[in-house]
């Protein structure tokens, strides 16, 4: 359903990355942005999960303590004004919700923690908004601290996104543990990357690209230390690479590295991002590559200028969601509108955010039966896993799998078990699925029936709806499905009451 175009005079984004942490104030001015403040720190996340995939306490501490000069800025600022996302460290550690627990604790706001193919996503939104358009094709490559990213677009629309485990931190704990820097070793990290490489570039090479841009530290480090040593503008070219990584094997030692354009706390990093760097120059057949300044904290305050400017993708995400399982849009959206109804009616009593679980609501009720083009029989589970397992644009992890779960509980049994590892927002959840099976019901007999008012009644746990009277008896079918109905909530503890 639209939603309300809101101005935000003031927004902020901020990139928990697995080798750097990054934040941009900007000032709004309708679809543009003024860079007000960038900070950025080296926290090296990556470097802090151990062989069990947990983050060490030291690494947490690092990210909090950065964080902690981080809030300043944005803890005064709206939640609609803020959006913070996690990469590669934190999809990887097993223990993340501690951390990020904590870290919402100093901040204020929530944090997401998105896909790789997600920041591909919005790391080409960030680089199309920030460098001049082309007529065709833009392939985009982003070195992360634990993921590379590679994106070919067009205009401001990603057409193919690709994340690979592999990055300037997680290569230098693979191959250069101990600061040394060998033929072998890079030769190592080399046929690493290209290994990756081979499950993507074929399909990179389809779609073909006119101009080739890298985006993010790593990159622009490269390209910066090609130009000190007298070759270019600041643009990486194959004969670069070269003279840079004869530099790098003659020095021999990362703590030795003493190269203009490279700064100190970039060169334990340098060798393993110059390695996965060749690497995709090869791979891709590449001669040169210019940087963008902007990268994936740049395209989140963009995304972020969209979704207040009905330009949210993740509309256009759901979308595209309900057309590739053939969703009944007309019952999909005579379910939206009683389930966001019976919201409006219980928001105050339940403390329902107005906002986020609304939306929550209606995304849910637009895509619960996709999983009818898989299966009847339990499509619903189906559906959740679609919702959970797909490429999402727009969605966090989070986002997903809480749709998900919504989908998931929307007939039969509503997954406790699940419910339960929420923790706290284990009763928001039932109570938002309860409305969903509440409207689901309510037009179990598919059509444009007239539909009679009803009035909802609620409590903790339990909900009370009144009909007109006489409506129910001269509806037992619907009678029916109420009374079944009240038999699967009262596995959850939950209360229904019809009259």
């Amino acid at each position: 359903m639209p939603q309300t175009t809101r101005n935000y005079p003031l927004i902020a984004a901020i990139d928990l990355g697995s080798n750097s942490f990054h934040m941009v104030l900007a000032r709004t001015d309708g679809g543009n942005l003024r860079i007000l403040e960038r900070l950025g720190e080296k926290v090296q996340l990556a470097a802090g999960i151990d062989e069990n995939r947990l983050l060490t306490e030291d690494a947490m501490l690092r990210g909090l303590n950065c964080l902690s000069r981080f809030a300043q800025m944005v803890s005064t600022l709206p939640a609609e004004a803020v959006r913070i996302v996690a990469t590669n460290a934190l999809r990887v550690a097993r223990n993340r919700a501690d951390f990020i627990h904590r870290a919402e604790a100093i901040l204020g706001h929530q944090v997401e923690v998105i896909s790789g193919r997600e920041e591909a996503r919005l790391i080409y939104l960030g680089v199309a908004n920030t460098v001049p358009s082309i007529a065709g094709h833009r392939l985009v490559v982003d070195i992360g601290g634990g993921s590379t990213e590679f994106v070919i677009g067009q205009g401001g629309e990603s057409l193919l996104r690709e994340s690979l485990q592999m990055g300037c931190v997680s290569f230098t704990r693979q191959f250069f543990p101990d600061g040394r820097i060998t033929q072998t070793r890079f030769a190592q990290a080399y046929t690493a990357a290209r290994l990756e490489l081979m499950t993507i570039e074929n399909g990179l090479h389809q779609l073909g690209w006119q101009e080739a841009m890298g985006s993010s530290g790593t990159i622009r480090s490269v390209g910066q230390a090609i130009a000190a040593g007298g070759s270019g503008n600041g643009e990486v070219s194959r004969d670069g690479l070269a003279w840079l990584k004869r530099r790098l094997l003659k020095t021999g030692e990362v703590d030795k590295i003493d190269l203009e354009g490279i700064k100190p706390d970039r060169r334990s990093v340098l060798p393993a991002g110059l390695a996965i760097l060749e690497a995709a120059f090869d791979a891709l057949e590449l001669t040169s590559m210019h940087c963008s300044e902007g990268a994936l904290r740049e395209g989140v305050l963009y995304d972020l200028i969209g979704r207040h400017h009905h330009e949210d993708v993740r509309e256009r995400t759901l979308s595209d969601l309900m057309t590739r399982y053939r969703v009944d849009r007309s019952q999909a959206a005579r379910v939206e509108a009683k389930a966001l109804e019976a919201f409006d009616q219980v928001r105050e009593a339940w403390s329902l955010d107005e906002e986020l679980d609304r939306e929550l609501l209606s995304w849910a009720a637009r895509v619960h039966e996709i999983g009818l083009d898989i299966a009847h029989y339990h499509y619903h589970k189906h559906g959740a896993y679609l919702i959970e397992h797909s490429d999402l644009p727009g969605f966090s992890r989070d986002d997903q799998q809480t749709l998900a779960l919504l989908v998931r509980g929307h007939r039969r049994n509503i997954p406790k078990s699940r419910l339960q590892e929420l923790g706290a927002d284990s009763p928001r959840l039932v109570r938002l699925c309860v409305l969903l099976r509440f409207a689901i019901l309510f037009h179990h007999i598919r059509g444009p029936q007239e539909a009679p008012a009803t009035r909802l009644m609620a409590l903790d746990s339990s909900l009370e709806i009144t009909f007109p009277e006489g409506w129910l008896a001269a509806h037992p079918l619907t009678l029916a499905d109420f009374g079944q109905e009240a038999g699967w909530l009262a596995r959850i503890d939950f209360t229904l009451k019809v009259q």
